[in-house]
């Protein structure tokens, strides 16, 4: 078993920017942005998973419900992964979502 701790660091830390935010921040696109990464960490666990079933999309639970819906993600993928470059690469695109959100 690989040590997930930085990405669930990393996933934490932006999960708890995005509690603090304003509406209007997360209005401007902060909540799309950790929408987005959600989906994809999902899709990713699924996808190790199951490589030969169809990955489902993560829905739209509103914008005030993006941080917890990137902590589950997240937290699914830690369970699944199997090297330390997949949890690189899984905290890179942790990091690159923050930046884009502003938060």
């Amino acid at each position: 078993m690989v040590d997930t701790t930085p990405l669930t660091a990393a996933v934490d830390h932006f999960a708890d920017r995005l509690r603090a935010a304003p509406q209007s921040r997360l209005q401007r696109g902060a909540a799309a942005e950790a929408l987005g990464l959600a989906r994809e960490l999902s899709r990713r666990a699924q996808i190790i998973e199951d490589p030969s079933g169809e990955p489902r999309e993560m829905p739209d639970a509103g914008m005030f419900a993006a941080a917890d819906q990137v902590t589950v993600a997240v937290h699914d993928l830690a369970l699944v992964l199997q090297d330390e470059g997949q949890i690189e690469e899984a905290v890179r695109l942790v990091a690159e979502a923050q930046k884009r959100a502003g938060v």
